[in-house]
């Protein structure tokens, strides 16, 4: 996993939709399964923002507030899976509706103290393998090729990087009632 070297002082953070339960305990079942490292360590999620170090957090956290208060809540389904090989190791539930929602609120929260160049583009998705041998990939992606999971969306979450490499929930953001971005 690619992430940015920090300094004294600095945080780092990812922002994320949670995936809930009884979702959330098979996709890290899976990812165990898969013989995946991060699996007891990053909880199931859509990521908007990758691992990124900044230096405030409470700058992070009041545009992260601006961001989900111009947003609704919306439905996302998970189906299938999906790859990136050969580009990187990685096997993911794909997102089949709520795609556009993800990508709006992506491109908010990529402004301000968040603002930076991507290694590839955006695409919302759910890992359930990551570096692992190309035959767990393979098993992991037949096996979990038939999940399924709908929910509705009602906040993201704010999360921090511990020095023990466990992400964290910081802060939930609530997806406000001013409808999607303008």
């Amino acid at each position: 996993m690619h992430l940015p070297a920090r300094e004294q002082g600095e945080s780092r953070i990812g922002v994320s939709i949670a995936v809930p339960e009884p979702y959330a305990a098979e996709l890290v079942a899976a990812r165990r399964r898969a013989g995946d490292q991060y699996a007891a360590v990053i909880p199931p999620h859509v990521t908007l923002v990758g691992p990124t170090v900044v230096d405030s957090l409470a700058a992070v956290e009041d545009h992260l507030a601006v961001v989900a208060a111009a947003a609704t809540p919306f439905r996302l389904h998970l189906r299938g899976t999906g790859t990136f090989r050969p580009i990187s190791p990685v096997v993911f539930i794909n997102v089949v509706q709520g795609i556009a929602e993800c990508e709006q609120l992506e491109r908010r929260a990529r402004r301000g103290p968040l603002a930076q160049d991507l290694r590839f583009n955006y695409h919302p998705h759910v890992t359930i393998a990551h570096e692992v041998s190309s035959l767990s990939l393979e098993r992991t992606f037949n096996q979990m090729s038939t999940f399924e999971a709908a929910f509705t969306v009602e906040e993201f979450w704010l999360y921090e990087h511990g020095n023990d490499d466990v992400w964290r929930p910081r802060r939930s953001f609530p997806l406000g009632l001013g409808g999607l971005f303008p």
